[in-house]
């Protein structure tokens, strides 16, 4: 996909499409500045002859039609300190997506080609600014959808989760020196024992499974926890749905099998992206259509990361609702209870005790009383936790390269358990140091590249 040529300058507009205030086109490679000079006149001096980072007022020209398209400031940023560690130009224009692609026109008519998908952040990992870690963040911070996010993304752009990995991959030349020590020396053992290895080891273990752990909090955060609203038909949950995000997203009716289908919406709970779904009503399906929505319910719920039953208070309590309870053990759950604004019929003590582990709220979903409050629970239930400010994988790259060093390390402890020679113990340790390089894009291969870049946006 990427055909990188270092000789080649590219461009594209770096901001998000739309109208807006400000509009930038960004320029990179060695005639980054020649190319610029072609099309942007500066107000004072002469074109081309831009002092490093200083902004320079003038406007974009169309020699050819002989007309100025817009005013704006260009920076220069001379190679190699820049984004790319190539020349740099950013042209700050009016945000007009006609203006800004004109003038992505003149640059190429000027001798610069488009940039691919994430090509800047391509040529600073290439020119070794950005690990691949690094790399990977900076798409994170880009597409953060919460404060959290951006700040973990924004720590591992500067290095943050770099310093972890190096540090376990110091660590395993360290033990791997020992060990070859320990063989090339075996009368001497050169204060080497097997406790030692194996605190060594459980150490290295201990810390994998940790960033290998906080995989789940990292894509819930990336990705956002699906949450199905799940109970019988007629019980409220296209109105929940409607109050909980504020506005009329489902069909609301008073007649029972209203929703045929799911329907699924972005929810936002303080810092906490969720994605909410709500489904078909649960119960004796009269035709084919409801049969199906049932089953798509079901299923809904059962690949959802947590469930909110919801049961109208209205109503007498039924098996019916004791068997809804029970379909999903172990699941992470919220029993809400619906229509508060009428007189209590349901009891709910044998529902709770269908699920000891779920928290309890009561709601009027049509005049929205206890809506904040059940808010305020689904932050507190689901929302993944804090992790003290350790690091955060995000990406299942980064947890399946894991995995396989874990793999290794464990494979060294388990060879040292059984009594196998330090040999064995070496050459396990020795298979996670490429799978280090690799998980850090010392190893570069075409696939990775693809895989990584291919995500960004063009212009970043």
């Amino acid at each position: 996909m990427f055909d990188f040529r270092a000789d080649d300058t590219i461009v594209a507009v770096s901001t998000p499409p739309g109208p807006g205030a400000i509009g930038i086109v960004r320029l990179s490679g060695p005639r980054a500045r020649t190319i610029a000079a072609r099309f942007f006149v500066p107000r004072s001096g002469k074109a081309g002859n831009w002092l490093e980072r200083k902004a320079v007022f003038g406007a974009v020209r169309d020699a050819a039609a002989r007309e100025l398209l817009d005013e704006g400031f260009l920076l220069f940023f001379p190679a190699p300190r820049s984004y790319t560690r190539q020349d740099v130009v950013e042209i700050s224009l009016h945000g007009s997506r006609a203006v800004l692609e004109e003038t992505v026109r003149l640059a190429i008519r000027a001798g610069a080609r488009p940039a691919h998908p994430g090509e800047f952040t391509l040529r600073a990992y290439w020119n070794g600014r950005l690990d691949i870690l690094q790399a990977e963040a900076v798409d994170d911070l880009v597409r953060s959808v919460s404060l959290t996010q951006a700040r973990i993304a924004s720590r591992q752009v500067r290095g943050g989760l770099t310093d972890t990995i190096e540090k376990l991959r110091a660590d395993f030349i360290g033990l791997l020196a020992e060990l070859e020590a320990a063989i090339e020396f075996p009368d001497d053992r050169m204060g080497v024992d097997e406790r030692t290895i194996f605190r060594r080891l459980d150490a290295l273990v201990f810390r994998l499974s940790g960033l290998i752990r906080s995989y789940e909090t990292g894509k819930a955060l990336s990705e956002g926890l699906t949450l199905a609203i799940v109970g019988k038909a007629n019980v409220g949950k296209s109105t929940l749905f409607n109050a909980l995000l504020g506005e009329s997203r489902a069909i609301v009716a008073p007649e029972a099998g209203t929703t045929r289908d799911y329907l699924r919406e972005r929810l936002r709970i303080e810092d906490t992206v969720f994605r909410l779904v709500d489904t078909a009503g649960l119960g004796q399906a009269a035709t084919a259509v409801e049969k199906e929505g049932m089953r798509r319910s079901l299923e809904q719920a059962g690949e959802a990361d947590g469930i909110i039953f919801l049961f109208d208070r209205s109503r007498a309590e039924s098996a019916a609702d004791r068997e809804l309870v029970s379909r999903f053990p172990g699941k992470n759950a919220i029993l809400v209870f619906n229509k508060c604004d009428r007189p209590a019929k349901l009891k709910y003590g044998a529902l709770k005790r269908s699920a000891p582990e779920s928290q309890v709220s009561s709601v009027s979903a049509l005049t929205g009383a206890g809506i904040p409050e059940l808010r305020r629970l689904i932050h507190e239930a689901f929302a993944p936790k804090a992790m003290g400010g350790g690091d955060i994988i995000l990406h299942l790259r980064q947890k399946t390269i894991l995995d396989e060093i874990a793999a290794c390390v464990a494979g060294g402890r388990e060879a040292l358990g059984r009594g196998a020679s330090y040999e064995v113990v070496a050459e396990e340790i020795r298979r996670a140091l490429p799978a280090a390089e690799r998980l850090l894009g010392r190893i570069r291969t075409e696939e990775v590249i693809e895989n990584v870049f291919a995500r960004f946006c063009v212009g970043k």
